[in-house]
């Protein structure tokens, strides 16, 4: 354990965290988004499992990981199938979590994000059951005295 660090936030997801520069992608997804395969195609190469749902582990995520200002896509939600529009609960609530930072929610088709997902740094599954539940994030920069 550690003071000031979410308990959720284990040595594998601190070391990829730390890790990652600005501009790489981190994937937060559901426990049906299939992990396994699109992390194996990642920088990481191998899936990292933390036991929460996706508002609370996103929110671990977000205390130490800034999300880039710099680009409209930084932080991306997969589109509901033939509802691209669609917004489900679960992403509301996740998106409440980004307001006030600079960026947006924006939402990419269903394969569109899993080739943005092979491309990522990582790839983080949570145990939430919620549909739709799967987000990229893009990772930010740090500025001096921060």
């Amino acid at each position: 354990m550690l003071l000031g660090i979410d308990p959720l936030l284990g040595p594998d997801a601190l070391y990829v965290l730390r890790a990652m520069g600005h501009g790489d992608d981190l994937i937060i997804a559901d426990a049906n988004f299939p992990a396994d395969a699109m992390a194996r195609q990642t920088v990481f190469g191998r899936p990292l499992r933390i036991d929460g749902d996706i508002v609370s582990v996103m929110k671990a995520v977000l205390s130490v990981m800034p999300v880039d200002t710099f680009v409209d896509d930084a932080f991306g939600r997969m589109e509901v199938v033939g509802k691209p529009d669609e917004i489900p609960d679960v992403q509301r609530e996740v998106g409440k979590l980004i307001e006030g930072t600079g960026t947006k929610m924006v939402g990419i088709e269903r394969f569109a994000f899993y080739e943005r997902a092979k491309q990522a740094y990582a790839v983080i599954q949570t145990q939430e059951r919620r549909f739709y539940a799967d987000f990229a994030v893009r990772k930010g920069v740090v500025p001096p005295g921060a």
